[in-house]
């Protein structure tokens, strides 16, 4: 069984001093620090940190932990921009899909074997290709249909997601834009997967864009869903080479690849708190 700890993360303006009024708080509390992680932007005078403080070295619970470092965070000016998590209690996720079931089947994969600690609520679908296999795991899964009335189709979604509070929305090749509203109640939880290295490529069928230009390498960036399409905070990117041989066929079996692994890395940094955001661009410890 992990070890149970406190994950403290913030940003805030940089200055002199910020490492040790942390640090003292954590000190004058019993905390015994594991791990710590900071960041300085110069471009925009942000600081950012991540600390992992042992559950069992606090006289306290996490919700008073959290009240006693608001003070520390107000000191900072950093209010509304901290988080403490307690690993102790687990993460919830709910995958959203459509047609296409490889990324799903490696998040399952992980999920069964315990290579990736996350409670799947529950999967999605805009058709019903992936029920099966989500069933065979244990797991409930939804058919909502999106016809011409998607606006209804996605009320019905939130709905379901809304039940679970999950701590990830991931789409795995979803394949649908969400509306700005879902973007907006979703920011910071809605992870999708995007087959291509963003910026480049971006909409619908990356990979026959990428092979009509000609490129020696394809990707696959995992990201942070926004109103803008395909231009949310990045989490994660990969490449893999490929050649003047590769077919559009090839090209997108290499890439399924790549996304598989970059969405697996992109949700467990997510899970764990390692991924802070500023503006539209992120630091990941």
């Amino acid at each position: 069984m992990p070890e149970r700890r406190y994950v403290i993360t913030f940003g805030c303006p940089d200055r002199t001093g910020i490492i040790a009024r942390v640090a003292s708080f954590l000190a004058d509390a019993g905390g015994w620090i594991v791990e710590a992680a900071y960041h300085t932007d110069p471009d925009t005078n942000w600081f950012f940190t991540r600390q992992e403080v042992r559950a069992d070295s606090l006289p306290f619970d996490a919700d008073e932990l959290r009240a006693r470092f608001a003070e520390v965070a107000a000191s900072l000016s950093a209010e509304s921009n901290w988080q403490v998590e307690d690993t102790g209690v687990r993460r919830r996720a709910v995958i959203l899909v459509s047609r296409e079931g490889h990324c799903l089947y490696d998040l399952l994969g992980r999920v069964a074997s315990g290579e990736l600690d996350v409670d799947v609520r529950a999967v999605i679908g805009n058709h019903e290709n992936l029920a099966d296999i989500t069933r065979a795991h244990g797991i409930p899964f939804h058919h909502v249909r999106f016809t011409e009335d998607k606006g209804a189709a996605f009320d019905q979604v939130r709905k379901l997601v809304a039940v679970h509070q999950p701590h990830a929305i991931v789409l795995a090749r979803f394949m649908q834009i969400l509306p700005p509203e879902l973007c907006t109640e979703w920011a910071g939880r809605a992870i999708n997967i995007h087959h291509s290295f963003l910026p480049s490529f971006v909409g619908a069928r990356p990979y026959h864009q990428a092979h009509h230009r000609g490129v020696k390498l394809i990707g696959a960036t995992c990201h942070y869903v926004t109103a803008d399409l395909d231009a949310g905070p990045i989490i994660e990117q990969d490449v893999i080479r490929v050649d003047h041989g590769d077919s559009v066929h090839d090209l997108v079996r290499k890439g399924r690849d790549i996304e598989k692994i970059i969405l697996a890395r992109g949700l467990r940094w997510h899970l764990e708190n390692r991924v802070l955001v500023h503006g539209n661009r992120t630091v990941v410890f």
